[in-house]
């Protein structure tokens, strides 16, 4: 599911409760492993999650993506 702009205005996508919760721990600089480590997943699944918030906020990089989360008002720092 991907969110479509209208009139020039993004929609906020929506994110599963566990990528917020991956994103939010970007957003605050932990490495995945770190993230796995806090949360209690493997790497790989920290790595899922991240991969669908960046598909679902158009964007490239794991950073990028957290920014966009915070514009959204997904995540609060």
């Amino acid at each position: 599911m991907e969110h479509r702009r209208i009139s020039g205005i993004e929609e906020i996508p929506p994110l599963s409760p566990r990528e917020k919760e991956c994103i939010l721990w970007t957003a605050k600089g932990k490495s995945s492993w770190e993230i796995g480590q806090i949360i209690g997943i493997s790497v790989n699944t920290v790595n899922f999650h991240i991969k669908n918030v960046m598909k679902k906020t158009d964007t490239g990089s794991r950073i990028t993506a957290a920014i966009k989360a915070l514009q959204f008002g997904i995540i609060e720092l």
